[in-house]
């Protein structure tokens, strides 16, 4: 397999015109937006825990433990979501360095600049994607 040197345009299809530079300024503020929202959610685990250790509650027999435990389990659940956000945003960038942004990984196929425009971090196609 040969590496394409990234274009200023990703692949042409059907759709409106998408400009490359447009495509990487939204997966930049996509991840300054997770990034923030995951240093955020680290703040609201710590202060939950912290929370917690100030107090005698035992989760188990406290009425409010549950709750405790709750916020904890739900904030680690969140952050988890924006840590594999990241993922897929750092993913999609390396896409572009690569040249092969644009392109679905299952059949090779261009992917349709309107499916990139609502989620920049395609990377299957429409058909591909309903397959799964």
């Amino acid at each position: 397999m040969t590496s394409q040197p990234p274009s200023s345009q990703p692949p042409s299809s059907p759709g409106p015109p998408l400009s490359l530079a447009d495509v990487v300024a939204a997966l930049e503020a996509e991840r300054a937006d997770a990034t923030a929202q995951v240093r955020d959610l680290e703040r609201a685990v710590a202060g939950v825990v912290e929370a917690s250790r100030d107090s005698n509650a035992d989760d188990e027999h406290d009425p409010e433990g549950a709750t405790i435990a709750f916020e904890r389990a739900q904030a680690i659940a969140v952050r988890d979501r924006q840590l594999a956000r990241l993922r897929e945003v750092d993913a999609a960038l390396e896409r572009v360095a690569t040249g092969t942004f644009g392109r679905c990984e299952r059949c090779g196929c261009e992917i349709a600049p309107g499916r990139l425009l609502v989620r920049p971090t395609s990377h299957t196609c429409v058909s591909c994607a309903s397959v799964r």
